[in-house]
Order: C-alpha cells, then structure tokens, then sequence
C-alpha cells in the first residue's frame, strides 16, 4: 500500500519514520502503513519526508486549549504544507479560545512571496473577525517568524506569539532581530518560544534530509 502522499501524487516512496504520541520515535525503513503502539497512525513518506495522517480519527481535534494543543493544530497545518512539496511550516490564529485562521505555507503553490502561513493565517482571521486589528488573538506557528511575518504581527497588533522552533537564518523573533518586541514601534508582542519544538524541528529537518536525497 501507498502512502496518502503517493496514493495523490502518483509517487512511491519508502516510509522513513513513524510518528507517535509524543513525537518522532523511530527512525529507519518501516512498511507503508504502520500503527504505533499507542494508537497513532503517521506516515511519513520519502517524497514528501512529512507526516501526512496523525490520528486513527481525524475528526477528533487534537486540541485541549493549552499552548501545546493549538500548536498541535498549526502542526497539522505544517504537514498538509509538506504534503503538497511546500516548507512544512503552519499557522493557527486563536481567540477566546477558538481558532479564528488557518494557514500554511502555500509558496509554490500559489507563486506568491507572499503566502507564508503566517500571513494566510492573518488573512483569514481578520476576514472572520471584526477587522484587521487582532486585539486579543494569539498566533500559533511552528518555525519562528521572519522579519515580514513579525512585521505583520505587530501590524495586526496580535497579542501574543506562540512558535515552536528558531530559526537562526531568518527569524526575526530573537534570532536575527527581534520586530516583536522592538520598544521603538507602537505596539509590542508577548512571545512565548519552544513550544513543541522537537516536533516543529523533526518535520522541517525530515523534509529537507528527504529533498537532499532527492538531490
């Protein structure tokens, strides 16, 4: 059996790694289709190096409102990017509790410098909301924002900012810079760093080993 990844694209590519709960905690060569043993289902094909199916029931959110919960959306959000060839990064925008955009990077796709999930996730949150001034929302992404994105977020004037890895070549949340929390601008960003890291980190780094492979 294939992967969903190829079963779409017409690719076959071994299996590299499972995902279960937890994390990433196996590596090596793996059948197809493979269910952990605690439950979870995740295949990561070598054509696309990205999990593209995580729960045995995907009408389950994987959400318990914490920090955590909603980067576990931003994930998913992160895995349907790699599926289609993209950067696996992923965006979720939070209000009240309740997710208010979604997004993930969609360059390629779209030919557009522009559509880094961040800013999708912006996009559609003021078009779900009352305006383009996200008072009170909490952006969740899996890799640190660059320079454009943190720009954005202070523009927005979203509240707080919630990512999992550094990005120590582009991000501009306390890698390269800090936008953010800039004191010279009008309005600053509660950031919050490290959340989910290891499996923000996992996802890029097994996506860009597989396009090394690639050649």
């Amino acid at each position: 059996m294939k992967c969903r990844y190829c079963a779409v694209t017409g690719r076959r590519g071994r299996v590299v790694a499972v995902a279960v709960a937890g994390g990433f905690a196996r590596r090596g060569d793996f059948p197809y289709h493979v269910r952990s043993p605690a439950g979870r289902r995740g295949y990561v094909c070598a054509e696309a190096a990205v999990v593209v199916e995580r729960t045995v029931n995907e009408q389950k959110p994987d959400r318990d409102g914490s920090d955590a919960g909603f980067m576990r959306l931003a994930l998913r959000e992160a895995e349907r990017a790699g599926a289609r060839g993209e950067v696996p990064v992923g965006a979720v925008v939070v209000r009240d509790g309740e997710v208010v955009g979604r997004g993930h990077n969609r360059r390629e796709i779209d030919g557009d410098p522009l559509a880094h999930a961040e800013i999708l996730a912006l996009r559609q949150a003021a078009a779900n909301t009352t305006g383009w001034r996200l008072v009170g929302c909490t952006l969740y992404v899996t890799l640190e924002p660059c320079a454009m994105c943190a720009g954005a977020l202070v523009n927005a004037r979203v509240e707080r900012l919630v990512f999992g890895a550094y990005d120590p070549k582009g991000g501009f949340c306390g890698s390269l810079g800090d936008v953010v929390r800039d004191p010279r601008l009008n309005h600053r960003v509660e950031v919050v760093d490290r959340v989910l890291e290891a499996e923000c980190s996992a996802l890029l780094k097994s996506f860009f080993a597989a396009l090394r492979r690639k050649g």
